[in-house]
């Protein structure tokens, strides 16, 4: 099964594998059981598959000086003994914040709600993500492609083209960093690393061309974690934000499928279909409704039922529909669940009321409630005694007017 599972990850048969030059066979082989580990098999069963491999190609030629060096020459770091520290969403948003630039900022929620791998994001170019970009989508695609490996070695790994997406948190944060660079060099040209070196060691020139290196891309990673407050902030590395994503996917109930083509575990034409201009847009219609930082949207929905309480109480609805309101919006997590039946109470929020107050004496004091859009409107209402109560979103205003 390890040599099948070998050829159906290179598109080759073992004829054509055994006539690879020994560097060629070594990298296919290492790719191959990179792919493994990173599929969750342990540690053993991928050291095995490896043996098994390398004895393949040992009793056919493959000795000497002509041997697999997979080991010796392409052991990729995770392989190490060492611990990793897989940050929470919550976490991670923080990095974000505490990144230090712009282009920092991008890169950690580019790493963290794409997927890619270190390597392979470093070797997108701006040409990449130009064109959906200027459209203005929320959410654009990020192309895998072996002709990455012209900017570096590693990218692409397998030679298998894919793609996959970016949330909207990390457009926004790319759309900055972007706009910093034009600031600075004038203009950003296709060809140039979408992540550019901010090296001071040379010539910005050289520097808007050249891609931001490994290791840089690790010790930035790594000062964030520590600037989250992270206590095992060592221990966080690029790669443990693509398994922060993994968890998003799956969390988020995605088919196996599409969760395995977002990571990049493909075979070889199994994910032409994905290539379909339907299947793309479909695909980016599902990967939008990941939520890759719960923890905000619980916040921003505290912040939804504070407004509506808040413009119940200034829409001047008595105690008790309050606190009928109150118990609407503390029975549903989301406040879209809620309004169904805050309907039912009449108290719609934002809709044009009139209301009748009366005092213990039994003197009565009718007032009215308007919305008004723009500020002429606003003008033109205080103007006729009208009183600004709340200025709402998109240039609305709440105003009241009490008459005798």
């Amino acid at each position: 099964m390890t040599l099948k599972g070998l050829c159906e990850f290179a598109g080759r048969s073992p004829d054509e594998l055994v006539r690879l030059s020994p560097r060629e066979a070594s990298r296919l082989v290492q790719d191959y059981v990179d792919m493994l580990a990173e599929k969750g098999y342990s540690i053993r069963y991928v050291n095995v598959c490896l043996a098994y491999l390398k004895t393949f190609f040992k009793v056919n030629g493959f000795k000497g000086p002509k041997a697999l060096e997979v080991e010796r020459h392409y052991q990729p770091s995770r392989y190490r003994k060492r611990s990793e520290y897989v940050p929470t969403p919550a976490e991670i948003h923080n990095m974000a914040l505490a990144a230090g630039s712009a282009r920092n900022k991008a890169l950690i929620l580019a790493l963290y709600t794409s997927g890619l791998r270190n390597s392979t994001l470093r070797a997108l170019l701006y040409r990449d993500v130009k064109e959906e970009l200027e459209r203005g989508l929320e959410v654009i695609k990020l192309p895998v492609y072996p002709e990455m490996k012209k900017v570096d070695a590693g990218a692409c790994k397998g030679n298998i083209p894919y793609y996959s997406f970016v949330s909207a948190e990390a457009v926004e944060a790319l759309r900055e960093y972007l706009d910093e660079r034009r600031r600075i060099y004038g203009s950003i040209e296709d060809d140039e690393p979408l992540f550019a070196s901010e090296s001071k060691n040379v010539p910005p020139e050289i520097r808007r061309r050249t891609p931001i290196m490994k290791k840089s891309l690790t010790t930035l990673v790594k000062r964030a974690a520590k600037k989250a407050g992270i206590k095992r902030w060592r221990e966080v590395y690029p790669h443990c934000l693509r398994k922060a994503f993994e968890s998003a996917l799956r969390n988020a109930g995605l088919d196996i499928k599409d969760q395995e083509f977002l990571m990049g575990y493909i075979l070889p034409g199994s994910q032409d279909a994905y290539y379909d201009y339907t299947k793309i847009e479909d695909l980016r219609r599902k990967y939008m409704k990941i939520n890759f930082f719960p923890h905000l949207a619980a916040s921003m929905e505290e912040l939804r039922k504070k407004q509506v309480l808040d413009m119940v109480k200034l829409l001047g609805f008595s105690e008790e529909k309050i606190k009928r309101v109150e118990e609407a919006l503390a029975k549903y997590e989301r406040v879209d669940e809620a309004l169904e039946e805050i309907k039912k109470l009449s108290l719609e929020s934002y809709k044009e009321t009139e209301e009748t107050d009366c005092n213990r004496q039994g003197n009565c004091k009718r007032h009215e409630v308007k919305i008004v859009l723009g500020e002429q409107r606003l003008v033109e209402f205080l103007s006729e005694g009208w009183d600004l109560v709340k200025e709402l979103s998109n240039n609305r205003f709440v105003l009241k007017k009490n008459f005798s």
